[in-house]
C-alpha cells in the first residue's frame, strides 16, 4: 500500500514541526550534493530556520556561488528588478546596522576613556559634574563592596581564634588528666571506726572516699591550691602523721 499525500501547509504543533523540518532539510542537502556529483553543476543552498540559524551547504564555496549570482544578476537582461532591489535594499539595512554599531563602539571607548580621567577636552561644566558624580557613585559602591569583605574576613578570623583557644585549652585539660590519674583514697581511721559501727547497727553505710575532707569544709582550699581530690587527701594524711608523731615526742619529754 502506497504513502498517502500529505497536506503541504504550515505544521501547527511545534515538535511536529521542528523534526519535519530536520528530516527534509537533511533530505534536501543531500539531493543538492547529489546533484552536483551527477550532473557537475555548481549547487549552493542556504537554509534559516524559524529560530534563525543558518544551514547551507555549496559545492563551490558558498563566497565565489554568491560572486557568480551576483554578477549573473547585474549582466542578466530578464526582468529581475523587484528582486534586485529587494536585496539592494537587504544590502543597504545592513550596512546601516553596521554603521550604528560602530558608532556605539565609539562612544562606549570615549566614554571608557573619559572615566579614566583621559580625552576631557570638549566637555563643560554640566558634563564634567555629571561625570564626577557618577565617579563618586562608583566609588562609594566599590568602598561598601571592600568593608563588607574586610567584615567578613574579620568574621572568620575571630572563628578560627575562638577553635583555636578552645583546641589549647582542651589539650591542657588533658595534660592535666594524664599527670594526676584519678585513685581511691582510704579512709581515715576515725571514718572506718564509725562507718564499721554503722554497718554493725545495720545501717546503711554509703561508700565514701577522700571526699569527706571536702565535706568538712576544706573544698575551698582544695580549689584555692588548684589540687586534685586524692592529692590533697594523701597530703592531709601527711600532715596528720606528722602532727601525731610530734605529739608523741611532746609526750615523751613531758
Amino acid at each position: 500500500m502506497g504513502r498517502g499525500k500529505i497536506e503541504i501547509k504550515r505544521i501547527e504543533n511545534a515538535n511536529s514541526r521542528q523534526v519535519t523540518f530536520s528530516k527534509r532539510r537533511a533530505g534536501l542537502l543531500k539531493k543538492a550534493q547529489e546533484l552536483a556529483i551527477l550532473c557537475d553543476a555548481e549547487v549552493a543552498v542556504i537554509i534559516f530556520s524559524n529560530t534563525g540559524k543558518l544551514f547551507e551547504f555549496s559545492s563551490s564555496g558558498m563566497k565565489h556561488t554568491l560572486s557568480r549570482y551576483n554578477r549573473c544578476i547585474e549582466s542578466s537582461e530578464t526582468p529581475i528588478d523587484g528582486h534586485k532591489a529587494e536585496y539592494l535594499h537587504l544590502q543597504k539595512q545592513e550596512h546601516e546596522e553596521v554603521d550604528n554599531l560602530r558608532d556605539e563602539i565609539t562612544t562606549l571607548q570615549m566614554k571608557q576613556l573619559q572615566l579614566l580621567g583621559k580625552d576631557l577636552t570638549g566637555l563643560g561644566f554640566k558634563e564634567l559634574q555629571n561625570l564626577e558624580q557618577q565617579l563618586n557613585e562608583g566609588l562609594l559602591l566599590v568602598k561598601e563592596k571592600k568593608e563588607q569583605l574586610l567584615m567578613e574576613q574579620l568574621e572568620q578570623s575571630r572563628e578560627q581564634r575562638a577553635m583555636l583557644e578552645n583546641e589549647t585549652l582542651r589539650r591542657q585539660v588533658s595534660e592535666l588528666r594524664c599527670l594526676f590519674p584519678p585513685v581511691d583514697c582510704p579512709l581515715p581511721a576515725y571514718l572506718e571506726y564509725c562507718s564499721l559501727e554503722k554497718k554493725k547497727a545495720g545501717i546503711r553505710v554509703p561508700d565514701v572516699a577522700c571526699n569527706s575532707e571536702i565535706e568538712r569544709g576544706d573544698s575551698d582550699t582544695t580549689l584555692h591550691l588548684g589540687l586534685p581530690s586524692h592529692v590533697y587527701c594523701k597530703r592531709k594524711e601527711a600532715e596528720r602523721d606528722t602532727h601525731s608523731n610530734d605529739s608523741g615526742s611532746q609526750m615523751g619529754l613531758l
